[in-house]
């Protein structure tokens, strides 16, 4: 008998949730980033340069962006790993990957670009300095494998960042889910001619673990001195955690 999870609020086959995953973002690849603006009011571009400026990465390290898509994280990573430094950009969803790639080319970065599912990296182990993953954590089946991968390629001293959307604050809940529930997929129909998937998105930000949960899912995967910095009351936060 097949395993279950969730996509979105559905219970599905995990490996119907793959499908359907891979679905969404070969759907959305083109309009990603003007949808991302839209949807955060570009804030999402803020949030970003803070997970930067919490990871530590500087000139000569290396970087893994799993999960990385349109490559917007690694191209900041790239500016401060600098010329003597590594940042590989991977993705499983090929769609993604070519508009990051070709972003990345066009901003004048050669860097590695992988396809590859978080829960198999096919890099050594104790290689990276640090490891990234942004919005990505809540569409992979299974998040603590992905999360021991991660912890796995990381060297000694390395820090994991985790950004991803949270359980917002209290007060701010009944205009967040109005938002997401009727304002969100009507600007994907209108944007992305795609409502479905981004319902789908505003689901499985409910569905994903809250602050503290994910901490304990980082501490249970290997990392210590885990801690979170909430931004924007709680509609996103940042996870950091090293290896020892």
């Amino acid at each position: 008998m097949s395993k279950t999870t969730h996509f979105g609020f559905e219970t599905v086959a995990e490996d119907e949730k793959s499908r359907r995953v891979a679905g969404v973002f070969s759907s959305v690849a083109g309009k990603y980033d003007v949808m991302n603006d839209l949807m955060s009011a570009g804030l999402h571009r803020l949030w970003k340069r803070f997970a930067i400026s919490v990871s530590g990465v500087r000139e000569g390290q290396r970087v893994l962006d799993v999960a990385g898509g349109s490559g917007d994280m690694s191209r900041l990573f790239l500016k401060e790993a600098g010329s003597s430094g590594q940042v590989v950009l991977t993705d499983i969803n090929n769609a993604m990957l070519r508009v990051g790639r070709d972003r990345l080319l066009d901003a004048g970065y050669a860097t590695p670009v992988t396809q590859c599912d978080a829960e198999r990296l096919p890099f050594p182990n104790d290689y990276f300095d640090c490891v990234s993953i942004a919005f990505g954590l809540r569409n992979v089946t299974h998040k603590d494998g992905a999360l021991r991968e991660m912890v796995r390629v990381l060297k000694p001293g390395g820090r994991l960042i985790v950004l991803e959307f949270s359980k917002v604050a209290k007060p701010l809940e009944k205009i967040y889910d109005a938002y997401s529930f009727k304002v969100l997929p009507k600007i994907g129909q209108l944007i992305a001619n795609d409502a479905d998937s981004y319902r789908y998105l505003a689901e499985s930000i409910r569905m994903h673990p809250g602050q503290e949960e994910l901490k304990k899912m980082m501490e249970d995967a290997g990392l210590e001195r885990v801690e979170y910095f909430n931004l924007t009351g709680g509609v996103v936060a940042v996870h950091r955690g090293y290896k020892f």
